[in-house]
Order: structure tokens, then C-alpha cells, then sequence
């Protein structure tokens, strides 16, 4: 991995061509660039490509950027100019690319053929349907991208996804880096074989108050909880809820206030690790006072189970040590890791630089990180993919095989 923090582009490349020295020809480059080098983006895979060999170019425009240069600490850059290359040489794995242009997505209704279709060949469709992961990367004009999200769900299931969606600039072009040109849409790439994507997606909430089910609703407002067979109105419960909170709670409740939505035909899923409740958090996005219902930024059925959830840095440290830490008990040692955190995390979470890969590194040591401050963060909660906002999506990437494991 490198990272350079150039002003000049050119600088910038020649200062990873030479971290990277001696790298060899690699299967994946991994390449996130931050807004600064918008206006130069077209010329950014070419300068790579004369100084340095890869099969394949991945990669993005961010808010920001993460990674890692030789013998230094991985590190999140914000606010300024950043490059992050990685090279993967990954023996024994099977690479899919793909990009799928920004035109209609075929119906969610219809078979999964289409969507293969728009990943690779008919002749492959039973490979890549049986690929075990994702990585996302989409373009923030593409429109309908939870149809995206659910499409691959549907033609890949078996594919962990994790990814983001690029940053949106104010120079003319799209934001995705694929093969050796910019392009908009979404890009992607399918890995099998020898090696896998391992997701951790941190959401950075803690619950307050009681788990409810929802009585009434209507689309994605709520107009009627239950605990204990007692009916309330959502803002009748949250007002409960705050006479139990510190003073710096109920702060925090204006401002950091969202919903925990229990996923999986209205019961309330386990993590059967943790044994947790596995809730996909959304915003609360209004409130009406004349009956006390709340709008929520997901479609809530009645029957599902909620509860309110606050967003503090020491809370998302703590939940994503937490999850860190499973991860690190897992048998198979991770390569490298993946990050795609939300605009809204680093500094202005955590109150100090480099938040997120911080725990990371109290938890894996020195393991390499790389990726990007994203404009919504994808990742699977619950078994399902969804796109995220506030979120830390992670993938590890782990060999599937002693063989592999050895030869990297």
C-alpha cells in the first residue's frame, strides 16, 4: 500500500510509483483519490498505469481518504489532498471486474438473468451468481440505487457486498476510476477462489429506552408502539424515554437522534455470535406534532420491532472495538482491510484524527487499511446489503485456504 499527500497530482503518483517500488505485477490495484484532483481525474489512472502493473484498476474519487504508506501508521486524511494506492497479488483467486453503465436496471420482479447480464458473459452466469463476494463502488448521479443494491442481492446471494458511493465534485465528469478511464454508473468486482471479503459494517449507535413494536404505520411513518401490551404514540415514548437520560443525553437527542429498525419479517434478529440484537439504523427525518408520529428514512411494517438509538464517538469506539474484536478471533488472518466510512465520522465524530483505523490498529496490530470517505457506506446488516449513512463499512480480506494464505 501507499499514500501520498501531494497537492500536485503528478507529484502525488510519483510519490506512491515509489513506495511501491519493486511491487511486481499485481491482480488488483485499489485506487482513492480525494476531491482535490477532481479536475485531474482523467489523467490519474494513466500516470499510474506507465509506473506501475496491475490486471485490474478499482477505484474512486472520496471526501477523503485512507491508507497506508511503508513502515508508517495507517491514517485518515480529511480536508486535504490524499492518494491512496493499494497493489493485491492474490494467488489462487478468481477476479470478475465489472461496470454497469447509469441506464434502466431490469424489474426486481423479473429473473435473475438480466442482472447477471450486467455483471459478465451468459457462458459465466453460474460462476458469477456463486461468487461469495462484492466490492461496490457507485457513482453519486446514479439514480436508483437501492434497486441496485437489492438487484445484486438477488442475482449474487451469496456475495457479501461492501463498498460506497463515490464524492460528489464540482468539476465536470463522473467519479469512478475502471480499467484506465473515468466513468459514472457503478463499477465493481466479483472475487472467488482463494480469497473472500469478510464484512464488519459498525453503525455508531447505542440503544436508549425499551425495544417497541410498531402497532400503526404508513410507509415509513410511524404512528403507533407497544411495549407490554401498552400503546403510545412514538413521541409519547421518547418523552418516557428522556426522564431516564443524563442531561448529556438528552443533548444529544437533539441533534443525534435516530431509529433502530429490526430487520427479518417482523421479528427482532440475533446475532448468534454476540447474541445482540441486529437492528439497521436510519434517521429520524420528521416529526408530527399534532399526533405524535415520526418519518423514518426506511419503510417500517407493523410488527417490526424498533428502538431509539443515540450517535456519540464513544459509542461508535465502543461498538466498533466490539466488532473488531470478533473479527480478530476469526481463524483465517486478514491480508489487508477495506474501509469505507461516512463523511460524517473521523474528526467530527471522534473529536481527533484518524477515528476509525485507530481502533483498528489497537485491535489488529499493523494490518494495512486502505479506502474512502464516502458518500453512503454499502454493507450487510442482517443478512441483506443495504446502503448506510454515519456508517463504517469494513471488508477483510482473508484466504479461504492455507495455499493461499502461503503464497501471498
Amino acid at each position: 500500500m501507499a499514500l501520498a499527500t501531494d497537492v500536485s497530482l503528478e507529484m502525488a503518483v510519483m510519490n506512491v510509483a515509489r513506495q511501491l517500488r519493486g511491487a511486481g505485477q499485481a491482480d488488483l490495484a485499489l485506487v482513492f483519490a480525494s476531491a482535490s484532483y477532481a479536475s485531474d481525474l482523467p489523467r490519474l489512472l494513466p500516470l499510474l498505469q506507465e509506473r506501475l502493473q496491475a490486471r485490474h484498476w478499482l477505484g474512486c474519487l472520496a471526501g477523503g481518504v485512507i491508507g497506508t504508506a511503508p513502515q508508517e501508521p495507517t491514517r485518515e486524511l480529511e480536508g486535504e489532498a490524499g492518494l491512496s494506492v493499494t497493489l493485491l497479488r492474490l494467488p489462487g483467486a478468481r477476479l470478475h471486474p465489472f461496470a454497469i453503465e447509469p441506464q434502466q436496471l431490469p424489474d426486481l420482479d423479473g429473473p435473475a438473468a438480466p442482472w447477471l447480464a450486467l455483471l459478465g458473459p451468459a457462458e459465466r452466469a453460474e460462476e458469477l451468481a456463486g461468487s461469495r463476494s462484492m466490492l461496490l463502488l457507485v457513482d453519486p448521479g446514479f439514480t436508483g440505487i437501492n434497486d441496485l443494491i437489492s438487484g445484486l442481492d438477488y442475482a449474487c446471494a451469496q456475495a457479501t457486498k461492501v463498498g460506497g458511493i463515490a464524492c460528489p465534485h464540482s468539476a465536470s465528469g463522473d467519479s469512478l476510476l475502471f480499467g484506465n478511464r473515468v466513468r459514472g454508473g457503478a463499477v465493481g468486482c466479483l472475487i472467488d477462489g482463494g480469497w473472500t471479503l469478510d464484512p464488519v459494517v459498525a453503525q455508531g449507535c447505542r440503544p436508549i429506552g425499551p425495544v417497541f413494536e410498531v402497532e400503526e404505520a404508513q410507509r415509513n411513518v410511524v404512528l403507533q408502539l407497544s411495549r407490554d401490551d401498552r400503546r403510545s404514540t412514538p413521541v409519547a415514548a421518547l418523552q418516557a424515554i428522556l426522564t431516564g437520560l443524563t442531561p448529556e443525553e438528552r443533548e444529544l437527542v437533539k441533534h443525534s437522534l435516530f431509529l433502530g429498525v429490526g430487520r427479518d419479517s417482523f421479528r427482532l434478529e440475533t446475532d448468534g455470535d454476540a447474541g445482540a440484537p441486529t437492528f439497521l439504523v436510519r434517521n429520524l427525518i420528521g416529526v408530527d406534532p399534532r399526533n405524535g408520529a415520526v418519518a423514518v428514512a426506511e419503510r417500517v411494517r407493523v410488527g417490526q420491532q424498533v428502538q431509539f438509538q443515540l450517535r456519540d464517538g464513544e459509542a461508535s469506539r465502543q461498538e466498533l472495538q466490539s466488532l473488531l474484536e470478533r473479527q480478530r478471533q476469526r481463524p483465517a488472518e486478514p491480508l489487508a482491510a477495506l474501509l469505507f466510512a461516512c463523511l460524517g465520522r473521523g474528526q467530527g465524530l471522534y473529536g481527533r484524527p484518524d477515528g476509525d483505523v485507530t481502533v483498528a490498529r489497537e485491535v489488529f496490530g499493523p494490518l494495512p487499511v486502505a479506502g474512502a470517505f464516502c458518500n453512503g457506506e454499502i454493507g450487510p446488516v442482517a443478512g441483506s446489503t443495504h446502503l448506510h449513512g454515519y456508517t463504517a463499512s469494513w471488508a477483510f480480506l482473508v484466504p479461504t485456504d492455507a495455499a493461499s494464505a502461503d503464497a501471498a
